[in-house]
């Protein structure tokens, strides 16, 4: 809560590399709608991948770890006015703007933006985003709370068709109270598609104390076979690797610290799978229906449907 609340003002006062999304081919559209994001919420973004799966529209979405709200706005505009976009973050603070707040006039975007906590710059700039995308009434909203805990902040047993986290679960110590309440929300066939940060092996409890290691996502990072227990244990399917891409951390008094452990950022598809469905091979045509993906939909790193 103190780092991301409080520490953390913008991208520019991470210590390392790690929460910071590398360079990658977006879709059109999601380029798109990234342009249409206010400036200070995409200032105070952290995150370690790309969280946006095919298929939105009208879709109700979780996103655990919201922070400033940067990939809520982004989902909002590819869900449409018929779907939703909830962010759950732990960062609290005095919410001085409601929805109703007027927007920053986009003739005058402020150049620096005053301290205030993540959920707090999330809510203000609800307004600002539904005026500029046309939507007659919100289809975002956000909330102070745990991910580990999703029940608190009244968050009902299947009531969400995809899940999303992007760089946050590292942060929480029991990964596996996260993904259980991500299961419990999800709707049956929902889908949890996240990204974090990885270790290659186990850490050492040295690591896993240092305060600006966990900050920067890297003393709480899983070891990356661990997820596979983790899932199958809370009734996801196997998780599918999307990407992977090595982390460095550009920092040398926390490469001694962190010794020879290796780290990357990965993005996994879960899927809530309906008990008794997950039988026979089968063969599978893609038509090219799915807008933007009209030529081939990758659907993880093992397979693509031309």
């Amino acid at each position: 809560q103190d780092y991301y609340g409080k520490e953390l003002q913008k991208s520019e006062d991470l210590k390392t590399n790690t929460c910071i999304t590398s360079a990658c081919h977006l879709p059109k559209v999601v380029r798109d709608a990234l342009e249409r994001v206010h400036e200070e919420v995409v200032a105070r973004y952290y995150g370690c991948g790309l969280v946006v799966p095919e298929c939105l529209s009208s879709c109700r979405i979780l996103d655990l770890g919201s922070g400033s709200g940067r990939d809520c706005f982004v989902l909002s505009q590819l869900v449409g006015e018929q779907g939703h976009v909830t962010g759950i973050d732990m960062t609290e603070g005095q919410v001085r703007h409601r929805s109703g707040a007027p927007p920053h006039p986009p003739s005058s975007p402020p150049t620096s933006f005053p301290s205030s906590c993540q959920v707090e710059v999330a809510k203000k700039h609800i307004a600002y985003h539904m005026d500029k995308f046309g939507y007659p009434k919100p289809n975002v909203e956000f909330f102070h709370g745990y991910m580990e805990k999703l029940g608190d902040a009244g968050l009902d047993d299947e009531s969400y068709d995809i899940v999303i986290s992007n760089c946050v679960i590292n942060l929480a110590p029991d990964k596996r109270a996260v993904l259980q309440e991500a299961f419990r929300v999800l709707k049956p066939g929902g889908e949890m598609y996240f990204s974090d940060i990885y270790a290659s092996q186990r850490l050492s409890e040295t690591v896993r104390k240092h305060r600006v290691l966990w900050g920067e996502c890297l003393a709480g990072a899983l070891y990356w076979r661990d997820l596979y227990s983790i899932a199958e244990e809370v009734g996801f399917s196997s998780p599918c690797l999307v990407t992977a891409s090595p982390i460095t951390i550009g920092n040398k008094e926390l490469e001694g610290i962190v010794g020879d452990c290796r780290f990357v950022s990965a993005t996994f598809r879960l899927f809530k799978v309906p008990g008794g469905s997950r039988a026979r091979p089968g063969q599978v045509i893609y038509n090219g229906g799915i807008m933007g993906h009209e030529q081939e939909l990758v659907f993880d790193a093992n397979f693509t449907f031309k």
